[in-house]
């Protein structure tokens, strides 16, 4: 009874789990990384372009700019952004209360429930003993 080696393994997708990338980089990051390196030559050449002296220095700082908020982007939103951005989740403050009913119409429902008292005290049979 020989069996054949491909019944005895079902083959099994590698990608499935695993996040969509574009070589080395996550695609879910190519998007404000391009907003990080826009802003960060619109800073560069718009705002400080007449500090720099020549056209290296400013491609420079861009660069440099732009690889540090870029750094800075994947490290708080990669992988295990959990442990990092956990630390700034609120924790809910319990505390017990107890908040008294009040009618939106005005209407005092407390003494319309409330149990009338008796006026009469009621009568006991009284059993005479001799």
């Amino acid at each position: 009874m020989s069996q054949e080696p491909d019944k005895d393994f079902r083959p099994v997708n590698q990608i499935l789990g695993s996040q969509p990338s574009l070589g080395p980089l996550p695609a879910d990051q190519i998007f404000p990384w391009t907003v990080i390196a826009l802003a960060a030559y619109f800073i560069i050449n718009g705002i400080f372009g007449g500090l720099f002296q020549d056209e290296f220095q400013k491609w420079l700082w861009t660069v440099l700019i732009a690889g540090w908020g870029m750094a800075t982007w994947w490290i708080l939103t990669g992988g295990r952004s959990w442990s990092f951005l956990s630390k700034f989740v609120g924790v809910p403050a319990w505390t017990r209360g107890f908040a008294r009913y009040q009618s939106l119409l005005e209407v005092n429902h407390e003494a319309k429930n409330r149990k009338t008292k008796h006026r009469y005290r009621r009568k006991r049979n009284s059993v005479n003993t001799i």
